[in-house]
Formats: structure tokens, sequence, C-alpha cells
């Protein structure tokens, strides 16, 4: 039972759907003596891991210290400045017209000013036909 177990363990720690329980139960198998003679050939795995788990470095490691935070901090404050005057030089600037679009732009500009001066002229004549109007109702009047 045991045995059979330990296989199927086996076959799921080399397919890598083990948990740390069942990784711990297969140390624990392989580091005895009395390993099925079938599954030996695996005991050197399992006891390279004991072995590595064991080691433990005996140099000192020495981190290198990191820039004081003073200049950190200025770093972030100019580069939060270059980039907010990026922003609104880009959203500040005039749109820069060309020579087609200028032409555009004054033609349109005499348009408008033929438009008003055509405007102003009809309600000029619409003021007119007001009095003949007013002379034709007086002539009804007469005639009738």
């Amino acid at each position: 039972m045991e045995l059979a177990k330990i296989e199927q363990l086996l076959e799921a720690y080399f397919e890598g759907n083990t948990t740390l329980e069942e990784e711990a139960i297969l140390r624990a198998y392989f580091t005895k003596t009395n390993v099925a003679p079938h599954l030996q050939q695996y005991q050197p795995i399992f006891a390279g891991f004991a072995q590595a788990q064991g080691e433990r470095s005996v140099r000192e490691i020495v981190l290198p210290k990191g820039p004081k935070t003073a200049s950190r901090w200025w770093v972030g404050i100019a580069a939060t400045l270059l980039v907010a005057i990026g922003v609104f030089g880009f959203f500040n600037q005039e749109p820069t017209l060309t020579a087609e679009e200028k032409e555009a732009l004054a033609a349109f500009e005499k348009t408008k000013e033929a438009f008003k001066l055509m405007s102003q002229n009809f309600n000029e004549g619409a003021e007119e036909l007001v009095y003949i109007q007013k002379f034709k109702e007086t002539k009804n009047k007469i005639l009738k």
C-alpha cells in the first residue's frame, strides 16, 4: 500500500503536480535505508536535496549602499517637473496653419462679410415692402 502511494507521488512529482507536504513524504521515504529496489535510482536525487538544504554560506554578503534619499527625492521632483512642463507645452501650443488653410480662412471671412452685406440689403428691401403693403391696403379701401 505504501509502495503504491510512493510510486504515485513520485510520478506526480516528476510531472510537477505535488504539494509541499507530498514532497516532504517523498524526501522522508528516500532518506530511509529500506527503499524498494526499483526506486533506489531516485534515492540520490532526494539525498542531494537534503544535503543542499543543510549547506550554509560562510561568506559575508555585503550589500552596496544605495544613494542618499535626499538625492533620490531631487531626481524625482526634477523628473516630475520635466514631465509637467512637457505636457503643458504640448497642450498649450498654438495651432500652426498652412498657407492653404490661411487662404481658406480668409475666403471664409470674405464670404461671411458678403453674406452680412446681402442680409442688410434684404432687410432694407423688406422695410420698403411694408410701405407697399400699406399702399395696397389703402388703395383697396378706397376702391371698394
